[in-house]
Parts: structure tokens; sequence; C-alpha cells
């Protein structure tokens, strides 16, 4: 299982808007400052090898940093959704995205359905979806040096939360 470190967890996320190069340099740089579908680029890194593991989906409460980005009520349930993209079975990334009651309503109760199916599939399909700012941090996840990400997507002009994380090992994967 994936443990986010405390520190990590209560460390402010940051605008990169501007982002000197010197606080990330590449290749994460990449991978953090994409604004497509982290699951399509992940698809072309390994053509034929990707799959998604679902790690965990309920209804609960999300941190008070995800509450404030979202701007809900901390009191406020949201159906959080954990799952890791795998290259070869390997966990490469690892996501968590909180969808606001708010959010699930008429269509967009679809989310409810995913299953192992890519959230990222879903919001770059859709026609009426937009990206708010991305965020990043660094911090530790399993003992490991991780970077992460974040930002809100809009679909017919309801929030939901995105936060990703890049496990070191995405830099050792070879290219088919």
């Amino acid at each position: 299982m994936l443990a986010l470190s405390t520190s990590f967890r209560q460390q402010p996320w940051q605008g990169l808007a501007p982002m000197p190069r010197s606080i990330v340099d590449n290749p994460w740089r990449n991978w953090l400052l994409d604004s497509g579908s982290l699951t399509q680029n992940v698809r072309d890194l390994a053509p034929g090898r990707f799959s998604l593991q679902l790690l965990d989906r309920r209804f609960g409460r999300p941190s008070l940093s995800e509450c404030k980005a979202l701007n809900i009520q901390p009191r406020h349930e949201a159906y959080i959704r954990e799952v890791t993209l795998c290259i070869d079975g390997q966990a490469q990334i690892y996501a968590r995205s909180i969808i606001p009651r708010s959010t699930l309503t008429a269509s967009e109760r679809q989310l409810l359905t995913l299953q192992n199916k890519p959230l990222g599939e879903f919001l770059f399909a859709h026609k009426n979806m937009r990206r708010g700012p991305i965020e990043i941090k660094q911090g530790q996840l399993n003992d490991e040096t991780v970077w992460g990400r974040r930002s809100i997507f809009y679909v017919n002009d309801k929030p939901l939360l995105v936060c990703e994380y890049f496990l070191p090992s995405l830099l050792q994967v070879k290219r088919n």
C-alpha cells in the first residue's frame, strides 16, 4: 500500500506561475507541467503495457488542503478514488481524486462507475472539460522522494480535484 508521509500531506502546494527552472529539473519538469492527459502520456511511453489498479473508492472526508482547493466545507464528504497507473504491472504514478457530492449530479454520476477505467480518459474526452492551474510539491511516499502535482478539473463547470504523485521508477521505464 502506498503511504504519503504526514509532513508531505501537510506541506503546502506551490503554484506554477511562473516556476523557475531551479525548482524542478528535467525530466520531472516535463511530467509536472504537461497539461494534457497523463493517462495518454503513460500509454504512449509504453504502448500495450499500461494498466490501472484501483486501490480504493469511497465516500469520505477530504483533507483540509483538498477541501480548501475545492472550496468545500471540511465536514462535507466527497467521493475519493485512489489508483495507481502501472507499466508492466508496476506502479509508476499514484493518483487521488476528490469529487464533491455536488459534482455527482446528472451525467457526472457516471464518475462513480469508472472502476478500473482511467479518470483521464473520461476527462479528456469530455467536450465541456477545462483544467485549472497546476500546483506542485515534493516529499516522501513510501520513503521515496517524489514529485506531486494537482489541479482542479471542471466538467460542465462542476469541480473535481486530481492529485498525481510520480514515483521514481517512472524514469527507469524503457520505451517500446
